[in-house]
């Protein structure tokens, strides 16, 4: 016997403040990524498919971004724009 079957996975890149295109409202928009798996024996083994998405706060609306806008919109919040970054480990430069 073989199980087999999928697992999804969310991950919170970053939070952003941006016009909500439901609402109208400026307000913060988490930025995700979810990522199917497909398992084998309960053991996630490669990823089937990857998708990003928005999700603002105020409405709870969710918007399918790209994956070239998600990047975008990522590096925007970590070059200090007003967002907060999620998932990447920050590094500190040390000047003297």
């Amino acid at each position: 016997m073989i199980i087999f079957g999928t697992k999804g996975y969310l991950y919170q890149l970053a939070i952003l403040t941006l016009v909500c295109g439901q609402c109208g409202n400026p307000a913060a928009h988490t930025l995700r990524k979810r990522v199917t798996k497909f398992t084998l024996f309960f053991v996630p083994l490669f990823p089937i498919s990857t998708k990003y998405l928005t999700q603002c706060t105020f409405c709870g609306a969710e918007q399918k971004v790209t994956k070239e806008q998600a990047e975008q919109l990522q590096a925007q919040s970590t070059s200090g724009d007003g967002g907060q970054s999620y998932g990447q480990p920050q590094q500190q430069q040390h000047r003297f």
